[in-house]
């Protein structure tokens, strides 16, 4: 083997083991679904997740439907309301049997985030952020 043969072959062989994955580093996306529709308020105590808060705590009560046995207790929400475009993060703390499927229930203090508690209702959006986060 000539030695420019050896030298590109040594270069191909250190290049590809450069270029490999590492192993163990393994990184996983997690889908976020966005969902629409109203955002109420309502004044807070013990929820369904089995903590007591106050109407200062930005709290989210979301839907029977999306509620289920409490799998998002604790996990935080981004929600933007629709027409102002104001937004803020709120933690699931409580069920909202009366919601629709895609509505949440919001603690005096979170809903003053997003407009006025004189309105009452809001045209909001929202999705779960990933179980590992916190507040930035």
């Amino acid at each position: 083997m000539s030695p420019l043969t050896f030298i590109i072959f040594a270069l191909a062989l250190v290049c590809s083991a450069l270029a490999s994955p590492i192993s163990g580093a393994v990184s996983t996306l997690e889908k976020r679904v966005t969902h629409s529709g109203r955002g109420t308020w309502f004044n807070v105590g013990l929820g369904a997740c089995g903590k007591t808060n106050v109407d200062s705590d930005k709290i989210v009560a979301i839907s029977s439907a999306i509620y289920g046995s409490g799998g998002n207790c604790d996990q935080y929400m981004h929600i933007t309301n629709t027409a102002n475009g104001k937004s803020a993060w709120g933690k699931v703390r409580d069920e909202c049997p009366g919601c629709g499927a895609a509505d949440i229930d919001m603690s005096p203090s979170l809903f003053e985030e997003l407009g006025s508690l004189d309105t009452g209702v809001l045209k909001v959006s929202w999705h779960f952020e990933n179980k590992a986060f916190t507040l930035p």
